[in-house]
């Protein structure tokens, strides 16, 4: 079966008369995984300890925990800041967001078009935030 885009699936939400008739049709199409579940396969591939990991993205290890264990969902700047640490690439940093239900960064915005650029550069979550600050954004912690 042919994979349905997004915008298939929302003309057949909009046009869909019942909503649990909806929903059993397009099962399939759900995303299953959670944002912790990605987090935690990035996470793996990094070498990192997550005392490391909490350090250098300025969080505590028991919110980091909590965080991978699916107790607590992280703000947007949050997971951004553990994208930054854990060196994604924008793609991944665009899926983390969207499968944890926050905005992906958008480049007509201008604190996301640094974020951006920092992401695509491999900059340090420090250098972000010193160009944030400098343009008057709101830095990511």
């Amino acid at each position: 079966m042919k994979e349905k885009s997004t915008g298939d699936l929302s003309f057949e939400l909009m046009s869909q008369p019942n909503l649990d008739a909806y929903l059993s049709q397009n099962e399939d199409c759900f995303t299953n995984q959670s944002a912790a579940e990605f987090l935690i396969v990035y996470f793996q591939r990094s070498g990192m300890t997550k005392a490391a990991l909490a350090r250098k993205a300025g969080m505590s290890e028991v919110y980091l925990h909590q965080v991978f264990s699916g107790r607590r969902n992280p703000s947007r700047d949050r997971l951004l800041c553990l994208c930054v640490c854990l060196e994604l690439s924008l793609e991944e940093t665009q899926q983390l967001l969207k499968e944890a239900c926050h905005a992906p960064l958008y480049p007509r915005n201008r604190r996301d078009s640094i974020i951006t650029y920092g992401v695509l550069h491999r900059q340090a979550l420090a250098e972000i935030n010193e160009k944030l600050f400098e343009e008057n954004e709101k830095t990511l912690f």
